[in-house]
């Protein structure tokens, strides 16, 4: 027994000094810091959007379009497998803290450096990331899902060459997640692009036409072959819910008047004609700028999600008739809801208590209510955060970060092109917005902002292990690192923070 417990003390001796014991301990922390921003969300906060997809994925009400299939599909799996509707918040919750450790990993196996591995960890953390982690919403999924992706590339980059199916299986999944991210999100397909890219560079770094071709090809049908099969899962109504942008468009550039010409013009009904008037004066005596479907144009008790379906192809004709010939006032109102959106974003803490009007939270999830408690420390922090530091809330400076990060031809650390990726997609997805915003909501730029905050604290890091190795280093900065593979395949030791790419 005695002998047993020796070669346990040496292995463990020899482990930690080899650096391999490092990353489960980062895992443990992970973990526990994951387990605590659950306790703190639990069961997850709703808003009127998750409300309803609630609705729909306990077959309460019939699943439609106007919110993402696929994330009604998914919640009914998760409550399916675990009897808890609480389980997706708690699963999103460990979606990002599982990447975030995975970022942890490999900046210590890059830097050797125990204090820089926690330096991703932190980001889970950061008030203008926690405010959402536990709110079920899809800008969260989607800003997660890419998170992942990132998490999945950076570990295929890293692994040798004999790793065959392990580096396809992680592939797969990569292309999975990614997937599921254009299909969380209407218009979050720009932003995937780049991490297709991404995708495609870890399992090649020198790829061919051929290669970008069959990338290419292999999303495309992940994403048509997912959409269909959560189409025949769902039978999901039709709500053709882009229609609400024309109304917009059309609702605050024309007067009421040439609203009701253009209507006319382009053959719409009565109740289409007058209720499009209503919405134009309406928005206009009480000051609204955007989402006038929602806020102006009249409305029957229950909500009618089908009724931009039935209307959609007059609005669209209404739209394409009208600005052109109103151009200049088109584009000065997109400009307008765009800047809102970058310089004053609201709802930067959602508490997790109320819907819309009308609307009562799913008597499923009132029989969990929420930590009071914990729920008004969270509301300090993030509130107290807003005011001390406004622009880590604000769109214009996610955007900045975003085009330095394209612009800037080269990085210190081993993540250089991952970072120009990162500010790539971040960049895509909020220009994504001029043409579209349709009111302005910090949830908009939730992963702008997730992306620009991983991007600096990699760029520190790597700032950092440049530094450590820099000749006149302090004394034990150099130390030797875990070993780390090499283009032929095999690791060597190499010092700390020796810079890699």
């Amino acid at each position: 027994m005695s002998g047993t417990v020796d070669r346990w003390t040496t292995a463990l001796r020899d482990a930690r000094r080899a650096g391999t014991l490092w990353p489960w301990w980062l895992a443990v922390l992970a973990s526990a810091c994951g387990y605590a921003v659950a306790t703190v969300f639990h069961p997850g906060y709703l808003s009127a959007d998750s409300n309803t997809q609630l609705g729909q994925a306990l077959g309460d009400e019939p699943v439609n379009d106007w919110h993402p299939p696929v994330m009604a599909l998914a919640w009914r799996a998760v409550i399916a497998v675990t009897g808890d509707f609480a389980a997706m918040a708690a699963l999103q919750t460990a979606l990002l803290w599982g990447s975030l450790w995975v970022l942890a990993r490999l900046v210590w196996k890059h830097t050797g450096s125990r204090g820089l591995s926690l330096a991703p960890l932190a980001v889970g953390f950061a008030p203008h990331l926690m405010n959402f982690t536990g709110v079920v919403w899809k800008d969260v999924h989607l800003a997660y899902a890419l998170l992942a992706v990132l998490a999945v590339a950076l570990t295929v980059r890293d692994l040798p060459p004999e790793r065959t199916r392990t580096r396809w299986a992680l592939l797969a999944l990569g292309l999975l997640l990614l997937g599921y991210a254009a299909l969380v999100r209407k218009n979050g397909l720009p932003a995937t692009l780049p991490f297709l890219a991404l995708l495609t560079l870890a399992a090649r770094p020198a790829p061919g036409r051929r290669h970008w071709l069959a990338a290419a090809g292999a999303f495309l049908a992940v994403v048509l072959a997912g959409g269909a099969a959560v189409d025949a899962a769902t039978s999901p109504l039709p709500t053709r819910v882009y229609a609400v942008i024309p109304v917009d468009d059309l609702v605050h550039v024309l007067t009421p008047e040439q609203v009701r010409t253009a209507a006319e013009r382009a053959g719409a009904s009565p109740g289409l004609r007058d209720g499009l008037v209503t919405a134009a004066t309406d928005c206009a005596r009480r000051g609204i700028t955007s989402d006038a479907y929602l806020q102006c144009f009249p409305h029957r008790r229950p909500f009618d999600v089908t009724y931009l379906d039935r209307n959609a192809d007059v609005l669209v004709r209404m739209w394409t008739q009208q600005m052109p010939r109103h151009w200049k006032g088109y584009a000065e109102y997109r400009v307008r809801v765009f800047s809102k959106l970058l310089f004053r974003s609201n709802q930067v803490f959602w508490n997790g208590t109320r819907v819309n009007a009308g609307v009562e939270v799913n008597p499923v999830a009132r029989r969990e209510p929420l930590n009071d408690t914990l729920r008004a420390a969270l509301g300090n922090y993030v509130t107290g955060a807003h005011r001390d530091v406004p622009m880590l809330f604000q769109g214009w400076f996610w955007l900045a970060v975003s085009l330095v990060l394209v612009l800037r031809r080269k990085w210190a650390g081993p993540f250089g092109r991952e970072l120009r990726l990162l500010g790539a997609s971040s960049l895509l997805y909020i220009l994504a917005y001029l043409p579209t915003a349709p009111e302005s909501n910090y949830r908009y730029v939730y992963w702008p902002a997730l992306a620009g905050t991983v991007a600096l604290t990699l760029v520190a890091v790597g700032h950092a292990a440049r530094r450590r190795a820099a000749p006149g280093a302090p004394a034990g900065t150099t130390s030797a690192r875990p070993a780390v593979p090499q283009a032929g395949g095999s690791p060597e030791t190499v010092p700390a923070a020796a810079p890699l790419g």
